[in-house]
């Protein structure tokens, strides 16, 4: 459905610190940043996450009510992720387990280092 995301950062080294580790965690590959600093690009199959400096010079701000699911293949790369994401600069927003909303689900939540927020979702085999 989605050819892309676009998330706001105001501190792109930060941001590369946190989503290399938090999507390492989920066993993607470390982000590209532009020729100009000012962006890191995610690239996969399926789509595209980018990070970067508002292009209107604003600082970037966080989705109240927001969030960026992001699959995970196991209950194990969620706990891996959440973990990722703190030492890399990031804070709780619910810890590892399983939820409620939908049975047999295990997720965590994620702030970044500018607020957006972040769930490693997976879906155990029913």
């Amino acid at each position: 459905m989605f050819s892309h995301i676009c998330l706001g950062a105001n501190d792109i080294p930060a941001a590369k610190t946190f989503y290399d580790a938090v999507l390492g965690a989920l066993g993607y590959k470390p982000g590209a940043e532009s020729p100009d600093s000012s962006s890191v690009f995610y690239i996969t199959e399926t789509g595209m996450l980018l990070i970067m400096t508002p292009r209107n010079g604003e600082p970037a701000t966080f989705a109240n009510g927001g969030t960026i699911g992001l699959t995970a293949p196991s209950p194990e790369a969620v706990d891996a992720f959440h973990a990722a994401g703190l030492a890399a600069g990031g804070s709780d927003e619910g810890a590892p387990g399983p939820r409620d909303a939908l049975p047999g689900s295990y997720a965590a939540y994620l702030r970044d280092p500018t607020g957006n927020k972040l769930v490693a979702w997976h879906m155990q085999a029913s």
